[in-house]
């Protein structure tokens, strides 16, 4: 009876033993599955992180582009303005030269009072 427990012994430490083994085999594909998930997920996190790189680059572009047209039309207006204003500057340049040509006709015209 005891070798045959013995035996049964033996048996049953192997069966305990191949099961432990078994266990681990399938913990090692388990693992393999989750390290190939977690790839998967860091390449959708790259494709992601890209997809708003791209979205963030046009978005400023936009931006910049809109700030360029805005210093254009500034500038346009600024130097259409700048030639009314050198209109209006001649024409006072004009008139303050009329003046003075029509006071120096005078001062040779009239004659000086001496006090």
């Amino acid at each position: 009876m005891t070798e045959s427990q013995s035996r049964y012994s033996i048996v049953e430490r192997l069966t305990q033993k191949k099961l432990s083994l078994m266990q681990t085999k399938s913990e090692l594909q388990e693992d393999l599955k989750e390290k190939e998930q977690k790839i998967e997920e860091l390449k959708k996190d790259l494709a992601n992180w890209e997809t708003e790189i791209e979205e963030d680059v046009k978005r400023e572009r936009r931006k910049k582009q809109r700030n360029i047209e805005h210093a254009q039309q500034e500038h346009d207006n600024t130097k259409s303005n700048i030639k009314d204003k050198e209109k209006t500057y001649d024409s006072q340049i004009k008139a303050i030269e009329e003046a003075s040509t029509s006071i120096e006709e005078i001062s040779k015209t009239s004659p000086t009072i001496q006090s």
